[in-house]
């Protein structure tokens, strides 16, 4: 049976590691960047929400915003790779 006063998992923790994951797997430098920068708000808004005793994700939603950052470098010298050949 199901306890009823187990925490729960954050969804918004959950959508902001897979955008943060995502932002290195996808060719475009822009699109990357701006999963990149999606990853860190929802990321800081899974940490926020954490903090209520009922929700779990704290962790992984500071993990979603260091990869972000990590992305947003990702992203940018991608997207400076791609713009460098029409230069």
């Amino acid at each position: 049976m199901v306890d009823p006063n187990a925490p729960q998992k954050s969804t918004v923790s959950l959508l902001a590691i897979i955008a943060a994951i995502a932002s290195f797997f996808v060719h475009s430098g822009l699109l990357g960047l701006l999963l990149a920068v999606l990853a860190i708000v929802l990321g800081a808004i899974g940490f926020l929400v954490a903090f209520v005793p009922r929700t779990r994700g704290g962790i992984i939603s500071l993990m979603a915003m260091v990869l972000g950052m990590f992305g947003i470098i990702a992203g940018v010298v991608r997207a400076l790779w791609h713009f460098a050949g029409y230069l």
